[in-house]
This record gives structure tokens, C-alpha cells and sequence, in this order.
């Protein structure tokens, strides 16, 4: 029976840590070669003499230097090893120094949990190491087995535990950064979408209305050979194109934005209703108006009817059976009801095709306004009808 032995393999050794190894060994070889062992007062006694010794743990502790970003925990327990065999022996400057980097990146490097302990782990050492030599010698000189202790292991330790605080917080608020640029972002977008979607329904409700009437009355000029009819069309056809050119002209205008002295574009008010009404009459509607809507209705809510009328108006004159149309508009429990009616069946006279953009403006102008749309035939005493019914709250709405 075969067996798959798979080998775990560490990361490769940062090019940081490969150079601090080499340093390390390096100088301590070079102290080494110059005879400077660490011996400190009160250090424990030379059980292994030689001039050989120190290099064992000088080698283990230079290896623990390439481990330090790969497996922390890892060169920390090797090193501490290494430094608890060097206290046995002549010593070395360079191995007490390599252990405290690796103290130092077992703090930054290693887990959330080793960051916390090993401060308190080392502090505690610290004070045991300057009380109980001080308690047992009763020498001045066995404080210094504490101070060593605290700068060979607190020291950078708490150092460790700062710098990594630093990146936390570095880091957190690198990301709150690109969170607010994302959301920045995003409500760009937005902002662009609503934009465009506005100016596709200002778009379609200024001109389309304009353009119907023209393609109407040209369609009904060409298929009619009647001289006084021909005129009745094109004088309709040219009102209607000078009307939608101003129109035009006015839109972009708001697009571009030149400023100077030109004050802001007249935004259309109920008071208009009457002005497209007998434009409308005179593209050949039999058109009744009804409205009471009284007095103080929101700005928004005006232009969402003055426009929600406009496009049924738009609508029957390029698709109503010859027949009237109704307007209405009234106060119903705190909201603005407008209703448009015309009559629903074949047309004898040409029409203009639709899109179905119209309906979709319509139901996105209640909709922003938290009012409700709806369109449809209904069946009447006189017949079927075409029924547009928008329901728009009088309290502010967000629409621009």
C-alpha cells in the first residue's frame, strides 16, 4: 500500500530577513574572532568553556533571523533556546541582539493573540528578573540582570506592540479611505443615472410632443389631396417646429450652463394647462379641461401633473379614436389626482408610432414623488376609454 507523503514547505525568507541573518552571523563571527564574549555580573556560571561554544547558538539564532516573518512563533521558541544556551557559555553581543529583533518581529508578525501575550510575558520576566536576584544577592549589582532582561525582551517587545498598533490603525484607516471613495463613487453614479434618466423624460415630454403633431399632420398632407386641408397641416407642422426648436433650444441651453446673466429656465406650472390645452386643440383634439387644484401644491408636484398631462395629451393625439378627451385634476385626500381619458379603439386617421417611453416617464415622475401611476383601458357607458390616473402626494418629493 503506497503512502503520499506530502512535504510542507515555508515561504521563502524575505530578502529583509536573509540580510539581517547574514548581518547577524557576520558580526558575531567578527566578535568572536576578536575574543569579545558578553559576560555580565551575576550571569550564570560557564558550564561549557571553550573558545567554540558560543558559535552553536549564534548559528541557531542567525536561522531564527529568516523565520521571523514566515513562522514567528517559531524562531522566537528556537531563539529563546538559543539565547538560554549562550547564557551557559562565553557569550555573544550579536546573539542577544538578533533574539531581541525576533522578539520584536514575534510581536508585529505574529498573531493578534501572541501580540497581546508576549508584552505581558516579557514585563513580568523583567520584574522577576530584577527582584528575585536582587533578593537572593542583596548586591546593587543584580539590578542589572533585570535591566538586561528588560532591554534584551520588554523593550521590543512593547516596541512591537506599538509599531503594530500603528498599522492597525494605519490600515483601518486606509479602508474607511476606499470605503468613502467607493461610496463617493457609487454616489456618482447615481447621481449620473438620475441625471440622464431626467433628462431623457424632460427630453421626450418638451419634443416628442411637438415632433407627433408634425408627423401627424405630414402623414394626413400627404395621404389627403385637399389643398385647404394641406394648409391646415402645414401651418400646424410649422407651429409645432418652432415650438419644439425653442424648446430645444432652451434644453440645451440647460445643459450647458454658461451662466452670465441669464437667470434660470421657467419651470411649467398648473397655470400653463390652459396654453397646452389650445395647442393641443389646435393640432385637431376635441380637448375639456377640468381643474381645481387650489392653491399652495409643491413645486414638484406642479411640473410631475403640468408634464403627467402633457404626455396624455401627447399620447391620445397620436393614438386616441376620434372622439373628446378629458382632463381633470383635483384634491383628493391630501393628494393631487390627475386623469386623463380618450377614446380607446381603432383611428381612422393615421397615427404616429409609440416607443412606450412616454408611460415609463410618467410612472418614474409619480414614483419620485411616492405618489402611484396607472394606465389602461376601462370599460364606460359610452364605450371603452383610455384611462391615465396619477395620484401625487402634496407633501415635497425629491424631484428636480
Amino acid at each position: 500500500m503506497d503512502v503520499m507523503v506530502t512535504a510542507v514547505r515555508l515561504p521563502r525568507p524575505h530578502r529583509v530577513d536573509v540580510c539581517a541573518a547574514a548581518g547577524g552571523l557576520l558580526g558575531g563571527l567578527l566578535l568572536w574572532a576578536l575574543g569579545l564574549p558578553v559576560r555580565l555580573a551575576g550571569q550564570s556560571p560557564v558550564l561549557v568553556d571553550g573558545h567554540w561554544p558560543p558559535l552553536v547558538p549564534l548559528a541557531v539564532t542567525a536561522g531564527c533571523e529568516l523565520l521571523r516573518r514566515v513562522a514567528p512563533r517559531t524562531a522566537l521558541l528556537a531563539g529563546t533556546a538559543a539565547v538560554v544556551a549562550d547564557l551557559f557559555t562565553q557569550g555573544s553581543l550579536a546573539t542577544a541582539v538578533m533574539y531581541t529583533d525576533l522578539v520584536y518581529a514575534a510581536v508585529l508578525y505574529g498573531t493578534p493573540a501572541a501580540a497581546r501575550r508576549i508584552p505581558w510575558v516579557a514585563g513580568l520576566l523583567t520584574v522577576a528578573a530584577t527582584v528575585v536576584p536582587y533578593a537572593v544577592w542583596r548586591v546593587p549589582e543584580a539590578l542589572l540582570v533585570g535591566v538586561v532582561f528588560g532591554i534584551v525582551a520588554f523593550a521590543p517587545a512593547a516596541t512591537g506592540l506599538v509599531v503594530r498598533d500603528h498599522r492597525v490603525a494605519a490600515d483601518a484607516a486606509r479602508l474607511r479611505a476606499e470605503q468613502t471613495a467607493l461610496l463617493a463613487e457609487q454616489d456618482r453614479v447615481q447621481a449620473v443615472t438620475s441625471e440622464r434618466a431626467r433628462m431623457a423624460r424632460e427630453l421626450h415630454d418638451l419634443v416628442a410632443g411637438h415632433l407627433s403633431a408634425v408627423a401627424i399632420h405630414a402623414t394626413a398632407a400627404l395621404s389627403l389631396d385637399e389643398p385647404a386641408t394641406t394648409r391646415r397641416a402645414l401651418g400646424v407642422i410649422r407651429e409645432n417646429s418652432v415650438a419644439g426648436l425653442a424648446e430645444m433650444r432652451r434644453l440645451i441651453g440647460i445643459l450647458r450652463d454658461t451662466g452670465g446673466d441669464a437667470g434660470p429656465a421657467a419651470v411649467p406650472t398648473l397655470d400653463g394647462l390652459g396654453s397646452l390645452v389650445a395647442g393641443v386643440r389646435a393640432g385637431g383634439l376635441d380637448v375639456t379641461l377640468e381643474a381645481a387644484p387650489g392653491e399652495g401644491l409643491p413645486a414638484p408636484v406642479e411640473l410631475a401633473a403640468y408634464r403627467i398631462v402633457q404626455e396624455s395629451l401627447t399620447n391620445a393625439l397620436k393614438h386616441a379614436a376620434e372622439g373628446p378627451v378629458g382632463v381633470t385634476l383635483d384634491r383628493q385626500d391630501g393628494a393631487l389626482v390627475v386623469t386623463v381619458t380618450s377614446p380607446y379603439g381603432d383611428r381612422a386617421a393615421p397615427g404616429a408610432p409609440g416607443s412606450g417611453a412616454g408611460l415609463v416617464g410618467m410612472r418614474e415622475r409619480a414614483a419620485l414623488l411616492r405618489g402611484t401611476f396607472a394606465a389602461g383601458p376601462e370599460h364606460a357607458e359610452g364605450g371603452t376609454r383610455w384611462v391615465v390616473r396619477a395620484c401625487i402626494p402634496l407633501a415635497e418629493g425629491d424631484l428636480t
